[in-house]
C-alpha cells in the first residue's frame, strides 16, 4: 500500500465519521425578559446574523415560542449557545 492510498482511506474515514456526528441546532425559546433588541444584537454578535435575518428569528420566537438559529458541529455550537447563555437568553442544543 502507498502512501497516497493511506491518505485517500483516511480521507474517507473522516468523512465517514462527521456522515455519522449528524448537525446539531442551537434552538432560541422565548421569554418574558429580554427585548426585542438584546436578542437580536446577541444573533447578530454571536450567530453571525444579518441585522434582518436577527430580527426574522426574534419575531419567531416571540410569536411560535421557539426558532432554530444556527445549525452546524457540536464543537462550533456548543460555545455559542453558552455564550447565549450568558447573556441572559433561553437556548438549548439539539441533534
Amino acid at each position: 500500500m502507498s502512501f497516497s492510498n493511506s491518505k485517500t482511506e483516511l480521507e474517507e474515514e473522516v468523512i465517514s465519521l462527521e456522515d455519522l456526528i449528524g448537525t446539531y441546532n442551537i434552538i432560541l425559546y422565548n421569554d418574558d425578559v429580554n427585548t426585542f433588541d438584546w436578542v437580536i444584537d446577541s444573533l447578530v454578535d454571536l450567530c453571525d446574523h444579518t441585522p434582518e435575518q436577527a430580527e426574522q428569528c426574534a419575531l419567531l420566537v416571540h410569536y411560535k415560542g421557539k426558532c432554530q438559529v444556527k445549525s452546524g458541529s457540536y464543537n462550533d455550537l456548543k460555545p455559542i449557545c453558552e455564550a447565549l447563555l450568558d447573556r441572559g437568553l433561553s437556548a438549548k442544543l439539539e441533534d
